[in-house]
């Protein structure tokens, strides 16, 4: 798959150079030339990197970069700072403000496409792993809910649906002590300390509970 990258600089013919580069290394290249347009083409479609200027004739790329690492659906995307600004104290801020590489002005373009995919195959790496732990927690779910007896899964249902133990225990006919112990023994089993904890940890294995799965 074609891999989408955001370049933002307000100098036209770095802009032309650069995506150019990038176009015949077999990259898809989106242009802007100021933030506000940058977070409108974000919001469109979430490239898989960002390469920004820093100096910029509305807000600067520190600012810029500061507003993705603090929104969820943007945070995890590479970003590579690409600007004239090469002192000490420039990078430092730079990675202060996360990004994940800083190259200065003038630069070998074969540098900014090592950086660049090396970063690209950092984060493939990252979601890899991710997926397996999500789908390793999720197993474990399951097979956490087969594990319950009848009996637990009818009480775990109606814990689920906000049901107090005194309502519990009149829907299914049995003592309030007797679901006490039933709470008690769920909240052990999946390791959580409260009804909301255990409720948010069933989460989308709701669905196998009431299919009784």
């Amino acid at each position: 798959m074609v891999k989408r990258i955001l370049f933002l600089d307000d100098d036209i013919s770095m802009r032309d150079s650069i995506s150019l580069y990038l176009i015949s290394q077999k990259f898809s290249v989106s242009l802007t030339d100021n933030v506000v347009s940058a977070l409108n083409e974000l919001n469109n479609n979430i490239p898989d990197l960002v390469i920004a200027d820093i100096m910029m004739p509305d807000i600067d790329g520190y600012s810029f970069l500061e507003i993705l690492r603090s929104n969820n659906s943007f945070h995890h995307i590479p970003f590579i700072f690409l600007t004239a600004k090469g002192m000490t104290n420039d990078r430092i801020k730079g990675y202060d403000a996360g990004c994940n590489a800083y190259l200065t002005k003038p630069f070998d373009p074969s540098e900014l496409l090592s950086i660049i995919n090396n970063l690209l195959k950092r984060q493939q790496s990252l979601n890899k792993t991710l997926n397996v732990k999500t789908s390793t927690m999720f197993n474990d779910k399951h097979s956490l809910i087969n594990s319950l007896t009848s009996r637990e899964k009818a009480v775990l249902k109606l814990v689920v649906r906000g049901y107090k133990n005194k309502e519990v225990a009149d829907e299914l006919q049995i003592s309030i002590r007797s679901i006490e112990k039933y709470v008690s023994r769920l909240l052990q089993k999946t390791s959580t300390r409260n009804r909301t904890e255990l409720a948010q940890f069933i989460g989308s294995s709701i669905i196998k509970l009431y299919k009784g799965e």
